[in-house]
């Protein structure tokens, strides 16, 4: 029997998961659909931004993230000290992002008077929102329900569009979270639509690769390697990039029985 969500979220035990998203049927969320030849390929990024403007908002980073034509992976860490830490007025912004809020809070933002019981109310949704804005299950549900009313407008239907709400999975230690994190980089290499992490468009991979050539930096939109996990001030991933890229590179050129592909053994590592 499947168990409640809250049953299987504990940040006590860790605070990363891995969560899947798959379409039902045949609905394609990016891709080229060769029944019909429609072409949804430009979905990929209305998914991309809206992570990344739900990680703005909560406090949740993206860890890795890879866009599959008919589903997509994520591993998200939920950084409780930061949500916290935040004031009254910081949660209505940051709610404000992502939801048209309250007239009660609308005014509350604004710095208008409140009365009493106003005051009162606006303190107990300050208190409500907070809790969600460091919720995997409410950022999941701000992701797939906005991409689903969009592709089904675009579609001109109706219904259901995701298989189920989402499926996800506690990474209990590091070496959960390094596997994790690699199998979801290399996405497309195995379903063989890529070749390399370089050519794996729509990939955390590709994007860490891209920002350290282009700018010399880890890309400010993903949760850093730290590599010095002793380091309880700094979040990041407790690992050093170039250490993560090499498991990447040595994990994609093995060959997986039942996948369809693998980094050739004659391409160079990056």
């Amino acid at each position: 029997m499947p168990k409640p969500r809250n049953s299987q979220i504990c940040l006590d035990s860790t605070p990363y998961y891995h969560c899947v998203s798959r379409c039902v049927r045949r609905a394609f969320l990016c891709g080229q659909d060769h029944h019909t030849n429609d072409d949804f390929d430009h979905r990929r990024q209305w998914l991309k931004e809206r992570i990344f403007l739900l990680a703005e908002a909560f406090a949740i980073d993206v860890c890795s993230y890879a866009i599959m034509s008919n589903h997509y992976h994520l591993v998200l860490h939920i950084d409780q000290h930061r949500v916290t830490s935040w004031t009254n007025q910081e949660v209505l912004e940051r709610w404000h992002l992502v939801t048209a809020g309250t007239p009660l809070s609308h005014r509350a933002l604004c710095g208008q008077p409140l009365t009493e019981g106003e005051t009162f109310a606006i303190q107990n949704l300050i208190d409500k929102w907070r809790i969600r804005l460091s919720d995997i299950s409410w950022f999941m549900k701000f992701l797939n329900e906005w991409i689903a009313k969009q592709a089904n407008k675009e579609d001109g239907c109706t219904g259901h569009f995701w298989e189920s709400r989402f499926k996800s999975q506690a990474l209990l230690d590091e070496k959960a979270l390094a596997a994790a994190m690699a199998y979801v980089d290399l996405n497309p290499i195995r379903a063989n639509i890529a070749n390399s992490p370089e050519t794996s468009d729509f990939t955390s991979i590709q994007d860490r690769i891209n920002s350290v050539s282009e700018h010399g930096s880890q890309p400010n939109h993903l949760l850093p390697f730290t590599g010095n996990p002793t380091q309880t001030e700094t979040v990041g991933l407790p690992y050093k990039l170039i250490d993560y890229l090499s498991l990447v590179d040595w994990s994609g050129r093995s060959i997986v029985e039942g996948k369809r592909g693998a980094i050739p053994s004659d391409l160079p590592p990056f």
